[in-house]
């Protein structure tokens, strides 16, 4: 895998739906023994999604919101609790945002599936306060490969 993109994936902020209102978190901070002073979002099982732009290739917006639906529909009748959320870039100039389905309670392997499906480069799978950024990408010389991260609260 690229490292910049690597890197890229790593500083990228998620804003997800929470109780207490809008939680904004990357994967590039420091590794910690304990995470229970994580908020308790972050420490549930859970998988990030999205349908956008497969394998990097720009799609017009029409054509991304429409695959966005369809995998929201597809998790839906999987009997998957899915909520909105969305990716930016961590540099306050950036323009990229992108939008995922938090999907709760999802397994690895059928999460790694529908990144598959989608042709998505890689997706998140967090389990136990640890997220990790899964090549999905079949075509990629490293499919499978699992690169962990540390949760990094942002304000």
């Amino acid at each position: 895998m690229d490292q910049a993109l690597l890197r890229s994936y790593f500083a990228t902020i998620y804003e997800l739906p929470t109780a207490s209102g809008v939680l904004r978190a990357s994967m590039d901070g420091e590794n910690v023994a304990d995470t229970s002073g994580l908020p308790e979002l972050l420490n549930r099982r859970f998988a990030l999604l999205t349908s956008y732009n497969p394998r990097s290739m720009l799609l017009p917006r029409r054509v991304n919101d429409q695959r966005q639906v369809v995998l929201r529909d597809l998790l839906i009748l999987g009997c998957y609790r899915v909520e909105p959320g969305v990716g930016t870039e961590a540099e306050p100039e950036g323009v990229w945002r992108e939008p995922v389905w938090l999907v709760h309670g999802m397994d690895r392997d059928e999460a790694l599936a529908f990144g598959r499906v989608f042709r998505q480069n890689t997706i998140v799978y967090v389990q136990n306060g640890r997220p990790e950024i899964i090549v999905t990408d079949p075509t990629a010389d490293d499919v499978g490969r699992t690169f962990h991260g540390n949760w990094r609260v942002r304000t």
